[in-house]
């Protein structure tokens, strides 16, 4: 008798929830992976995490420092950016997304 070779685990398209999130985060001026703080309160600390995916009711999937995904709502997110001269800036997500992007005619 032959041994089997070891069964895989196949993603489909379809099944991958960080590939479909990407079209969600492109609208919002992100990619995975982009730097993002976050705080639940005003009177909170912020938190840094990293931008994971776009969730189903529309909030933003961000994996904080211990490797949690957090759900948060867009308005308590800011993203990590560079000022004119080159410095980091702290951009709200709610002024990103507004703003509109040229696209390439060719």
């Amino acid at each position: 008798m032959t041994p089997r070779a070891p069964r895989t685990r196949r993603s489909s398209p379809a099944a991958d929830p960080a590939g479909a999130g990407d079209a969600g985060l492109v609208a919002l001026g992100l990619l995975p992976g982009d730097r993002v703080r976050f705080r639940r309160r005003d009177g909170e600390r912020w938190k840094e995490g990293m931008v994971a995916r776009r969730e189903s009711d529309g909030s933003l999937g961000v994996r904080d420092a211990k490797g949690a995904l957090r759900a948060l709502p867009l308005d308590l997110v800011e993203v990590r950016t560079r000022g004119p001269r080159g410095g980091v800036v702290w951009e709200p997500l709610p002024e990103r997304a507004e703003r509109t992007e040229q696209l390439d005619l060719f």
